[in-house]
């Protein structure tokens, strides 16, 4: 989900004045394609995957490919018109993947490519569209899940920080339903995000199931925790509780990570007596 991409300049001459670009196989050109992706040459490796689609456009292989240097080239949160159409070409070749004849994890990973590209074009309702449809071609990967949990808190977040931000109300005051005029938006929200909240929640537990160690995971629990705890208007009792959950949540992320520092730098955790 914080995948960083680097945008690189196009080539110092045209491609089409490349030799190798003219007359080429699909063999040819895909493999070309290859030797200049794995050299960070991605305009060069879009060019020679597109004349492999176009040499023989049934071939999945030059479509993954394709779409996979035209991620490369992305740059997520920038929305500019070049760097949108980069995401849409990159959508439109995994498109092409799914509406082929290819196999399961070509289909699963052309899938997973379109929900990242989506979310993070702030398309958030088709992008969990596509992580469902990931999740139902593939039912144990937890990372679909967890996007899914993602994109719930993000949907909620969003619209109850800005009612905050216009009751003027500081950072650690909840909305309260003694006050006339939070306690009619505390409802609202509660009637638009109630069931958004309570499928985040439980997105983000199957995660965890899946993938007991995943912190990221736990931390949006503890966010979403805290989402449900400020719609608690009327009820102080489901309040607390909530924050207390959202607390323990924070405390689980704490010992997963620590956990996992220790797996990867063991000498480090050791008591000097014992190094």
């Amino acid at each position: 989900m914080r995948l960083r991409l680097q945008w690189f300049a196009a080539l110092a001459f045209p491609l089409a004045l490349c030799p190798a670009l003219n007359a080429q196989s699909y063999d040819d050109e895909l493999r070309l394609g290859v030797e200049a992706y794995r050299g960070a040459h991605y305009e060069e490796a879009i060019g020679h995957f597109r004349k492999a689609t176009e040499l023989d456009p049934s071939q999945v292989a030059a479509h993954m490919y394709l779409a996979t240097a035209y991620v490369s080239q992305y740059i997520p949160g920038v929305e500019s018109p070049d760097n949108l159409n980069v995401a849409e070409q990159a959508i439109k070749q995994y498109q092409q993947v799914l509406d082929a004849d290819a196999d399961r994890t070509s289909k699963i990973n052309s899938t997973k490519g379109i929900a990242y590209l989506l979310l993070n074009m702030k398309k958030f309702d088709e992008a969990r569209d596509y992580y469902q449809k990931a999740s139902a071609l593939d039912p144990q990967d937890p990372e679909n899940y967890y996007s899914i949990g993602v994109i719930d808190w993000t949907r909620c977040y969003a619209p109850r920080m800005a009612a905050r931000a216009k009751l003027k109300m500081a950072p650690e005051e909840n909305l309260d339903a003694k006050n006339a005029e939070q306690r009619r938006i505390c409802e609202q929200l509660k009637v638009d995000h109630d069931s958004v909240i309570e499928d985040g929640i439980d997105n983000l537990k199957r995660a965890i199931e899946l993938r007991p160690d995943y912190d990221d995971a736990m931390a949006y629990m503890n966010l979403m925790y805290r989402e449900r705890a400020d719609l608690e208007c009327e009820d102080l009792v489901a309040r607390r509780k909530d924050l207390k959950t959202a607390d323990e949540w924070v405390d689980r992320t704490m010992e997963v990570k620590k956990a996992k520092a220790q797996r990867a730098f063991p000498a480090a955790n050791q008591p000097a007596e014992e190094k």
